[in-house]
């Protein structure tokens, strides 16, 4: 049977609805929904579905964000047009069967024995033979050959001018037909069972029932009723997100422009949330430890949700989706890092928001994360703390096993460097600034450094400030330092002590002249004169303030170039020592021992002047530090009601059986035409046709040749 891409054909005095349904049952159209289908897939593959708007603002700007979104491709899934085309499917496909079905059926029954004797010749695999036996007992012999090697066979008797003739009919394989059905069958349960586990029957009730989705904020147990389902809703998918040692029995269900609530007939409370890493910080088992809660009956059952290992209760099974925060207490030091500000103290929640003032200058404090673990890499680079290790790095990934065949790949050294704090501070025009602080020093390029991360958009990686930590391992003597520098009557006194310690006795006109540069370069450092940058724009002279970039501003306007590099070594020295004696007032201050002139010391300057230097590009006049933290984990699970389920698995069973069929099931036809030709002898011709030429048919046909006609291949 060949299947044909033709439509079912009605008879109609409707020309349009005679064309629809031949368009509508044709296998073109089936395929042509599948294609579509198949490329609104990859777009929901690629793009990250159901994201905040900003981000994909960030990443495909104003412009196509808001075409791709007016299209729903952030949410393809649930879209009115994706949920049309599948229906449509499931129509055409239907209409397929149904026109189909008959014709398998018909041809699956027929052994097709009428077939002429000159049609015969047409087929590729043919031969011919002389039998020396009667046509009756030839046909008899080979159909009791052709029985025995599994093939269904018919006999038939004809009347011819010399007698009586007899037709072999035989086939095998007719189960590659079923593999016809049982594949567009699948397609059509497969797009049953999504449509049933889809968005379709939340729309159906937000568009009867009129339910619509919730935008604001608040508590769950007071958002209004339009905006939740029942606890008898037939199909569902959402997430509950669920604190240790809390309850929760509402799920919220996200939808294109806000999101519904979905009501649970039970409760459920998280006693315990579990998680183990690998030695690279990634998480190898994470599993919750509930109590479900039946609403009827009263009925507590226990249970343990882990990956790929739900729970399930009253038709709804609960999924270990992910794990999140579930409102850590923090309390965070605030330290001056660029501009004049006071320590302080501030405590929070993750998750909430603390209100900051200085002068005119609101802010908002936004407590947006605690990782308790960050495992870093410190093989390659010491310094590279920043970086996630646990991103896929592919090129990386790649190049490391290409090459030459002695090539060796470096191996990592993964440490934990303790928790981490992530915050954003929000101005009074709306705009963040997310920040990422490690709350201990790691040792990097052989000095103890405190990370201070900051990035504008979430798109970009973090940038890291690193600050050296003292003797204590703390960030005190730094903070001191940058407290003094910003103070014009500490910095006063730094320069006249250096000057005293630096010049001889009875010399005061070279105190004075060194007493003058020191203070040029500790201002110039401390950005009390502002200087202009050596490149000029059409708007005017940028300018420099504050940093090694000053003082490098500085000589490069005011010195010629060939004294510079001389002029720099004496300023850089000078601003050095300066800067020592500037410590060592903060430290008398503070009613500390003075510091040691060792290399330690030294050492500890040094990053202190860069990193004061890059302290002017931080983008807030004072860092958050974790001080203390009690951690509160959540579980999220993901609880389903799904009547298709159960029809999926169908489909995709008949899918396999379907598809195995028509591929590795060839069907085969042998007719044997025995004519008399003389008293006990007959002429026989043979044939074979299959479904897919192939080697194997070839070699079948010459193994029934010489068996069923006795001729030697």
């Amino acid at each position: 049977m060949t299947v044909s891409t033709q439509g079912m054909q009605i008879k109609t005095s409707s020309r349009v609805a005679s064309e629809m349904v031949e368009l509508l049952s044709s296998m073109r159209f089936a395929i042509s929904l599948l294609t579509v289908i198949c490329i609104a897939s990859v777009i929901g593959t690629v793009v990250k579905q159901h994201e905040p708007a900003n981000n994909y603002v960030n990443q495909f700007g104003p412009f196509w964000a808001d075409v791709f979104g007016s299209a729903s491709l952030f949410s393809v899934y649930s879209a009115w047009w994706f949920l049309l085309i599948l229906a449509f499917l499931v129509l055409s496909t239907s209409l397929c069967i149904i026109r189909n079905t008959p014709k398998i059926f018909s041809d699956f029954k027929a052994y097709k024995e009428n077939i002429r004797e000159q049609s015969l010749k047409a087929f590729p695999s043919r031969a011919e033979a002389a039998l020396s036996e009667a046509p009756e007992a030839a046909a008899n012999r080979i159909g009791q050959s052709l029985l025995g090697a599994g093939w269904k066979v018919k006999l038939q008797s004809r009347n011819t001018v010399g007698g009586t003739g007899w037709m072999v009919a035989a086939k095998k394989g007719v189960a590659n037909k079923v593999g016809y059905l049982a594949a567009h069958s699948a397609i059509v349960l497969v797009c049953i069972g999504g449509l049933l586990d889809g968005d379709l029957i939340v729309r159906t009730q937000m568009l009867f029932n009129g339910k619509t989705p919730f935008t604001g904020g608040g508590l769950i147990a007071d958002v209004p009723v339009q905006h939740r389902l029942s606890a008898n809703n037939p199909t569902f998918r959402g997430n509950l997100l669920v604190t240790e040692g809390t309850t929760a029995s509402t799920a919220i269900l996200a939808q294109p422009t806000g999101v519904i609530l979905q009501d649970l007939p039970f409760s459920v409370e998280l006693k315990k949330f579990i998680v183990e890493y690998y030695d690279t910080g990634m998480p190898k088992l994470f599993a919750s430890d509930i109590v479900i809660h039946d609403h009827e009956t009263g009925e507590k059952k226990e249970a343990r949700v882990e990956v790929n290992h739900p729970a399930s209760h009253r038709g709804i099974n609960i999924y270990q989706s992910s794990f999140d925060d579930g409102g850590s207490k923090v309390t965070l030091q605030a330290m001056p890092i660029n501009g004049p500000a006071k320590a302080f103290e501030v405590s929070g929640v993750i998750g909430s928001t603390s209100a900051l003032t200085n002068g005119d200058d609101k802010m908002t404090l936004e407590y947006t994360g605690l990782r308790v673990i960050n495992v870093e890499n410190f093989a390659e680079v010491a310094g590279a703390s920043g970086v996630d290790v646990r991103k896929v790095d592919l090129r990386t990934s790649i190049e490391s096993r290409l090459g030459s065949g002695h090539k060796t790949v470096t191996e990592k050294t993964l440490r934990n460097v303790g928790p981490s704090i992530t915050y954003k501070l929000r101005d009074a025009a709306g705009q963040a600034v997310e920040y990422h602080n490690y709350m201990l020093p790691m040792e990097l390029d052989g000095a103890r450094m405190y990370l201070l991360g900051m990035r504008d958009t979430p798109s970009e990686p973090f940038r890291y400030l690193r600050v050296p930590a003292d003797a204590q391992d703390s960030m005190d003597d730094f903070v001191r330092l940058r407290s003094a520098l910003a103070d014009p009557v500490m910095r006063d006194l730094a320069v006249r002590r250096y000057a005293v310690s630096a010049v001889e006795e009875g010399r005061p006109e070279l105190a004075e002249a060194l007493q003058a540069s020191a203070s040029r370069a500790i201002g110039l450092f401390a950005g009390a004169e502002a200087v202009d940058a050596p490149a000029a724009d059409t708007q005017g002279r940028a300018t420099v303030k504050g940093g090694l970039q000053a003082v490098s501003a500085f000589l490069e306007v005011n010195v010629p170039e060939g004294e510079r590099e001389r002029a720099s070594d004496v300023l850089v020295r000078i601003l050095n020592g300066t800067l020592f004696e500037l410590m060592q007032i903060s430290r008398e201050r503070a009613g500390l021992a003075p510091l040691e002139r060792n290399e330690t010391t030294q050492r500890f300057m040094t990053t202190s002047v860069i990193s004061l230097s890059d302290a002017f590009f931080y983008p807030a006049p004072m860092t958050f530090q974790l001080k203390d933290f009690e951690h509160v984990q959540a579980s999220v699970f993901q609880v389903a009601r799904a009547p298709g389920q159960n029809i999926v698995y169908l489909g995709c069973l008949l899918l396999i059986l379907g598809v195995f069929a028509m591929l590795y099931v060839r069907e085969r036809r042998v007719w044997v035409w025995l004519s008399p030709a003389g008293e006990r002898a007959s002429q026989a011709q043979m044939a074979l046709s299959s479904n897919r030429k192939t080697m194997e048919s070839d070699q079948e046909f010459e193994v029934l040749k010489s068996q069923l006609l006795k001729v030697n291949p």
